[in-house]
């Protein structure tokens, strides 16, 4: 987290949280959720506007964490700015070396592979769990045909809480 953002964490500690202003989409890509956004609906029918600026996008990857609820947010400054996710909170991108980098640019080590019944694949983390983006589910089936990877079937329904995250988070939690 950015030494600014802890400065203003603890020089305003009692400001609201905000909820349904911002989306992580599942290619691993930030929107930006107005009013009218939020009123056609949830974030899978009303995404908002992707945002494109990449000073931005690399402060929400730095300051993008969850609560113990398994809630995800970006700490905006004192504020927490709640995410909603399309799909998972990390979105898995694989290298040309068969390393693995988060959609914010870090790396991590798988711990497993799930696929659902509509043959997503998902990778477990030392960082967390998440979805391998569709530009590389190519090359991540290379490494199931020779075995380097061996998925274990999950129902989708049953991926938020077996590995402990929350899509849709709100006010009353």
């Amino acid at each position: 987290m950015d030494d600014l953002v802890k400065q203003a964490m603890a020089k305003w500690p009692n400001v609201p949280d905000c909820f349904g202003w911002l989306g992580l989409d599942a290619r691993g890509d930030w929107y930006m959720r107005d009013d009218q956004a939020q009123a056609l609906g949830t974030f899978t029918q009303s995404k908002g506007s992707r945002l494109q600026h990449e000073k931005l996008i690399a402060f929400i990857g730095r300051n993008y964490t969850s609560d113990k609820q398994g809630c995800w947010y970006f700490q905006n400054g004192p504020q927490r700015v709640y995410v909603e996710l399309e799909a998972t909170p990390w979105v898995w991108r694989l290298q040309t070396d068969g390393s693995i980098q988060s959609h914010t640019g870090e790396p991590a080590r798988m711990q497993r592979c799930i696929v659902d019944e509509h043959g997503r694949l998902y990778l477990d983390t030392e960082q967390g769990f998440g979805l391998v983006h569709t530009q590389d589910v190519l090359q991540a089936a290379e490494f199931i045909e020779m075995g380097l990877w061996v998925p274990q079937e999950v129902p989708t329904r049953k991926l938020p809480e077996r590995f402990g995250y929350v899509r849709s988070p709100q006010k009353n939690q």
